[in-house]
């Protein structure tokens, strides 16, 4: 029976990652690693990567900055209507991109529901304008920090945080000083994970932005508008995209563990000489 199920187990685990890995695979053995660095010479190549990195670097910044104390409430206090609440947070997940695309432009369009009080004061978010892919992409990308945070928090032991009130630690300090560190690891692994989901961000930011070269075009719009012109370009821009993606997860994870060793309660202390 042990022969079994760790032979079924290992067909499952085979399977899976071969499912996950042949597109990748497939990616690169069709881009040549010269073709591949000459796309960076490319203006459509560099623009787009440059509005893609902008873009979500605000975006995510702005998610992190807006998503993680609300993620900390949510987590830590229980009252009526809450499930309601952490609903609506998750309703952005089930979204088809283009549904969201048009609530975006509905709400924030020049004649949105928003908008229009902000074009009235000269403010303009929609077509052709950077903010409305840092809107696209924060729309997208928040459910799945938010989700993700609430949980790391709510994996914080509820005894520490008691134990720091107890000793007249305020609520600022046990934030920043116990829930925040011991769910360092958690909210890394969201943030990741978001700000992997805003990278890859399309269907949203094509209705709400436009996919103008060097303005809204982010690597996503790149690769749609090259499928149908040139296939190898397409697909120099997809591995280099990919390139870029696994750049960044890496930097994330390794900067969230430093974060955590450094400003973690447990870290083990420093010795000293006798």
């Amino acid at each position: 029976m042990r022969a079994l199920f760790a032979a079924t187990f290992a067909v499952a685990t085979a399977i899976a990652f071969a499912f996950l890995l042949l597109p990748i695979v497939a990616i690169f053995s069709r881009v040549p690693i010269g073709h591949l660095f000459a796309q960076l010479d490319d203006p459509v190549t560099l623009d787009a990567l440059a509005v893609s990195l902008k873009t979500s670097a605000i975006a995510h910044a702005c998610v992190l900055l807006f998503g993680t104390p609300p993620a900390y409430l949510l987590a830590r206090r229980r009252f009526p209507g809450r499930a309601a609440v952490l609903t609506l947070v998750e309703l952005p997940l089930v979204l088809p991109p283009a549904v969201a695309g048009i609530g975006l432009l509905v709400a924030f369009g020049r004649f949105g529901l928003l908008g229009r009080h902000l074009h009235a004061a000269g403010i303009d978010i929609g077509l052709g304008t950077q903010t409305a892919v840092v809107l696209a992409v924060a729309f997208v990308e928040s459910p799945f920090y938010l989700r993700g945070a609430v949980a790391a928090f709510e994996a914080v032991d509820d005894d520490l945080i008691a134990a720091a009130r107890t000793l007249g630690a305020g609520p600022w300090r046990v934030f920043l000083r116990i829930a925040l560190p011991l769910a360092a690891g958690g909210l890394g692994a969201a943030s990741a994970l978001a700000l992997a989901r805003g990278l890859g961000e399309f269907g949203a930011t094509i209705i709400f932005a436009g996919s103008l070269q060097g303005v809204t075009q982010t690597l996503p719009l790149a690769i749609y508008a090259q499928f149908d012109q040139n296939l190898d370009v397409a697909l120099a821009i997809g591995a280099l995209f990919i390139l870029v993606g696994v750049g960044i997860l890496i930097a994330l994870k390794v900067f969230g563990w430093v974060r955590f060793v450094s400003i973690s309660p447990f870290r083990p202390a420093a010795s000293t000489s006798s």
